[in-house]
Formats: structure tokens, sequence, C-alpha cells
């Protein structure tokens, strides 16, 4: 009787844990489940566009942030298509390139009927070590996307000018600002001048 009653409560957690993952389970396994069922029922476009509406509903809810900045060797081809930059050391006079990935961008009705809009500008500064701004600038980028979802695969290409600056360690930091929030997002990205 004693293993029958421990076999029970250890089934009875059993099924209360799975109703509590289900509980959690939420909007983008729902999502996936039913683009599993279109894509093996023989529809993986209507699949495809079902859950690119997920995750557009789900990152509307995250915090506004940065997913990736990286410095960069040369203009990238689109999304996530950047060749890295070999270190942090630039040359004196060489421009500084940074690919930076917003996340969490608030999307609203545009102008334009049936669709959605983003926007965001971004600020920066140029620092010391110990943290002292010594250089910068507002609004020094602007970008507004348009379209029939809220796109998750959006990027800023950002060119900074440094030519002058003594050669040593600065931190250049970003500020993104999400117009439709009002909520802003920071990156720091050290590097260094070299010298002659």
């Amino acid at each position: 009787m004693a293993k029958h009653r421990s076999l029970l409560a250890v089934l009875t957690a059993a099924s209360m844990l799975c109703i509590s993952i289900e509980a959690l389970a939420g909007p983008l396994v729902e999502a996936a489940t039913k683009a599993e069922q279109l894509a093996t029922s023989g529809d993986p476009a209507k699949a495809r566009e079902l859950l690119r509406q997920a995750v557009g509903d789900f990152s509307q809810t995250l915090p506004f942030s940065i997913g990736k900045a990286v410095f960069i060797s040369k203009e990238p081809a689109g999304y996530a298509m950047y060749e890295p930059k070999d270190g942090t050391v630039f040359k004196t006079g060489e421009a500084i390139v940074s690919y930076i990935e917003p996340v969490g961008l608030t999307w609203k009705q545009a102008s334009v009927k049936d669709k959605l809009e983003t926007r965001f500008t971004v600020d920066f500064d140029i620092l010391n070590p110990a943290g002292k701004v010594l250089a910068g600038q507002k609004a020094f980028g602007d970008f507004t996307f348009t379209g029939y979802l809220r796109n998750q695969e959006i990027y800023s290409t950002l060119t900074i000018d440094v030519s002058g600056a003594p050669a040593g360690d600065y931190v250049l930091r970003f500020h993104f600002n999400d117009i439709n929030s009002g909520k802003t997002a920071t990156i720091d990205q050290p590097f260094k001048i070299a010298g002659q």
C-alpha cells in the first residue's frame, strides 16, 4: 500500500508539472506547434508566415536593448551578413564602422494603410578609459522602417571618423532611442587607436 501511495504521489506531481509547463508554454509554443502542422500538411509558406508573426508579437514584449554590436571590416550585405573586423585596434585615420542590431523596438500603425512603422535615432559619445566624454553627437543616425509586419531583422551600420584623435584607448558609446516608446538602449565598444 505504501508503494502505491508513493507511486500515486509521483504521478500526481508529474501531472501537475505537465499542467504547469503547458500553462507557461505561451503563444510562441502554440505558434510553433501550429506551424509544424501547417508545414507537414503541405503549407510551408503559411507556416513560415505564422512563425514570423509570432516572433514579431513576442518581440514587442521584450525590453528595448542591443542584441549585437561588432566592429566590421566592410559594409554588410544585409542582416547578419557582415564581416567582423579582426580585433579592436584601428590605424590613425581609419574609420570606425559598427554593425548593431537593436532588439525590442516598438511598432505602431504607419501613415500608409495596413503598414507598421518603427523609428529610432542614435547618439554617440567617445570616452576615455576613465569615463570622461571627449566628443559626441546627438541624433547622429535616424532610422525608420515601414512594413506589413514587425520585422526583427533590423540593423544599423554606423561609421565614426576619429581622424586627428591621438593614439590611445577609448570607448565608443552608442545610445539607441526608440522613438515610439521613448526608451533608450546603450552599448559600449572599447577600441584603441594605434600609434604611428
